[in-house]
């Protein structure tokens, strides 16, 4: 597991004790997702689903150490002012762009040239396969989509997973963490 520092560390089990409530991820997802940022060097990453913060924490712990940011996206508004407060907490909020709103309406108007190299999608799954639309065009050859909940909410999020596996510019796995995380891989 990632050693962390005190401060951090104490803002991530103050969320974990929310969890429920909140719809975080699972601690081994967060760390593995912040595996993955550092391995793949990410400098563009994108979260769909804010809520506290949890993940992006974890997220932006990793792309502090490869220079990179962080856009997410939280369709409530106190859901999102708790997590600024999160990151300031965590001293992340320098690389944290947080926006609020419907994840659909922000995505249709991102600019052409906006790329990412990293997505996270943690939001309202029967609309996976809509936010997979409008991700595509803006992510890099290379990068990944990550999606959790892809067990637990197995029936929800079924479009998105069959829209994927059926599309030949993606590799996916599902990986057993807990709820299930799909990762795909754009190969062109």
């Amino acid at each position: 597991m990632l050693l962390i520092e005190d401060a951090t560390e104490k803002v991530l089990e103050e969320l974990e004790a929310t969890q429920k409530q909140f719809w975080n991820v699972a601690r081994e997802t967060g760390n593995f997702l912040n595996m993955l940022i550092k391995m793949n060097k990410v400098q563009n990453a994108l979260e769909i689903g804010t809520s506290n913060g949890y993940s992006g924490i974890w997220l932006a712990l990793a792309l502090k150490e490869t220079c990179g940011r962080l856009i997410t996206i939280e369709f409530y508004e106190k859901r999102q002012s708790v997590a600024v407060e999160n990151f300031k907490r965590c001293g992340l909020d320098g690389i944290i762009t947080s926006k609020v709103g419907d994840a659909c309406i922000i995505l249709e108007y991102l600019k052409e040239d906006e790329l990412f190299d990293f997505v996270f999608m943690d939001a309202s799954k029967p609309q996976y396969l809509d936010y997979f639309k409008l991700i595509k065009p803006h992510l890099k050859k290379g990068g990944l989509i990550c999606a959790d909940n892809v067990t637990s909410h197995a029936a929800k999020v079924q479009p998105f997973l069959d829209a994927v596996n059926n599309d030949s510019d993606f590799q996916t796995e599902i990986l057993p963490l807990p709820a299930g995380l799909s990762v795909s891989y754009r190969l062109k």
